[in-house]
């Protein structure tokens, strides 16, 4: 039988390379996104809203039978001290980062514990174990979900439910040169200074790539790693062990 796998925020970036490597290995993907695509099979849903990701995963599961896989992706970076950081700000950013990955794993755990098996994988950040300048309202919402990964492991063990973060260093994807653009507009600097710049930080001597993150994702749901639980699995080049 087919296993089935909802990612979040499948359109782009590193959720695009997720989708498209888990349909290599004969996954029925299922991408939930604001954005349309031709990545799995694409269902519009702002998963900032629990009502429509409730109602998004319930009809997969009526379509399909199952869920042998949940990937929340879906989120977005925000640069800014916390003087720098409105209300209105922080809410957003919880909303899309925190309660899309709330309402994702909520909606899909009654399914998997009848299943008695499931995996499922929260994109964290490498900001989940350290801290970066500028960056205040997005580490906290990726500390967050590392938490969110070890307790949702405790909590559905027994079921055969495994719970796990990846934690991403700097990826090149649309968004990194979206933000590196940006900062050139507001700076006036070179573009390609600022991303070797990037690139001569890491360790590694290179930024990672969203296929790389896809890979170590596509581990996580294996049953290669029917032992890993409540990890939190750095793929960062190297830069938070300086």
């Amino acid at each position: 039988m087919q296993k089935v796998a909802v990612v979040t925020g499948g359109s782009n970036g590193i959720g695009f390379a997720i989708v498209q490597r888990l349909e290599a290995e004969n996954y029925q993907v299922v991408n939930l996104d604001i954005q349309p695509s031709e990545a799995g099979h694409f269902v519009e849903c702002d998963v900032r809203q629990v009502s429509a990701v409730k109602a998004a995963i319930e009809q997969v599961i009526r379509q399909y039978g199952r869920v042998d896989v949940l990937v929340s992706n879906a989120g977005k970076h925000l640069s800014a001290t916390i003087e720098d950081t409105s209300e209105a700000m922080l809410d957003q950013l919880f909303a899309l980062n925190v309660k899309g990955a709330f309402a994702a794993v909520q909606a899909v755990l009654p399914q998997m514990k009848q299943q008695r098996h499931g995996a499922i994988v929260l994109m964290a950040s490498d900001q989940a174990l350290i801290a970066k300048r500028s960056s205040f309202a997005y580490n906290l919402t990726k500390a967050a979900l590392a938490s969110m990964a070890k307790t949702t492991a405790l909590d559905y063990a027994d079921f055969g439910i495994r719970c796990n973060a990846v934690c991403p260093g700097t990826i090149e994807t649309p968004l990194y040169h979206a933000a590196i653009e940006r900062y050139c507009q507001q700076s006036g600097r070179n573009k390609a200074e600022v991303h070797a710049e990037e690139a001569a930080e890491q360790p590694l001597g290179r930024l990672g790539q969203p296929e790389e993150v896809a890979a170590l994702v596509a581990f996580l749901v294996s049953a290669e790693a029917a032992f890993i639980t409540g990890s939190l699995q750095l793929i960062d080049g190297g830069y938070t062990a300086q």
